[in-house]
């Protein structure tokens, strides 16, 4: 016997399938509210993380084009309600051991990435530093950027740690 052709058989199929399909259909139907709901979730997470994938990415690159920005005014510790100001000495400009002192003087052992650090980045990592290292690191800020906002900032840590507990506060 000849085989019948290709198409006769191909809709033959078709339709033992879709006959196999509506007899499963009930039992498909009790469970089809919970797959769809379940498919939606899945697809709003994948969505969520592409979306978080290409926001880090375009901090990666945009950090670079920005210059940091100066400390926000709600980026204090809590201990630094009252400003505190020490006098730094500042050595005249024509001193010759100042240039000598700058060029000596390293990025601290403890934070060697210091130098790329925002304010806000650098922040964050006071807390777990000492009086020493606070100190050492505005030796460094005084010798290499001076930036105000960073001198301050550790001024103020420094005066925060060196002052005992006080249970008022």
């Amino acid at each position: 016997m000849k085989p019948l052709p290709l198409g006769v058989r191909v809709a033959a199929g078709l339709a033992v399938t879709a006959l196999e399909q509506a007899r499963r259909l009930p039992q498909q139907l009790a469970g089809l509210p919970l797959t769809v709901v379940s498919e939606a979730m899945q697809l709003s997470m994948r969505v969520q993380q592409h979306v978080t994938e290409l926001a880090i990415k375009g901090d990666d690159v945009l950090s670079g084009l920005r210059p940091a920005e100066d400390e926000p005014e709600w980026a204090t510790f809590d201990e630094d309600e009252t400003p505190v100001t020490t006098a730094t000495s500042e050595a005249p400009a024509d001193d010759p051991w100042e240039e000598e002192e700058r060029a000596i003087a390293e990025v601290p052992e403890f934070l060697p990435m210091y130098d790329e650090l925002s304010i806000a980045q650098l922040r964050a990592r006071l807390r777990n530093l000492d009086v020493e290292q606070l100190e050492v690191l505005l030796r460094y800020e005084q010798a290499h950027e001076s930036r105000p906002e960073f001198i301050g900032m550790l001024n103020r840590r420094i005066l925060t740690v060196k002052r005992p507990n006080d249970p008022a506060q």
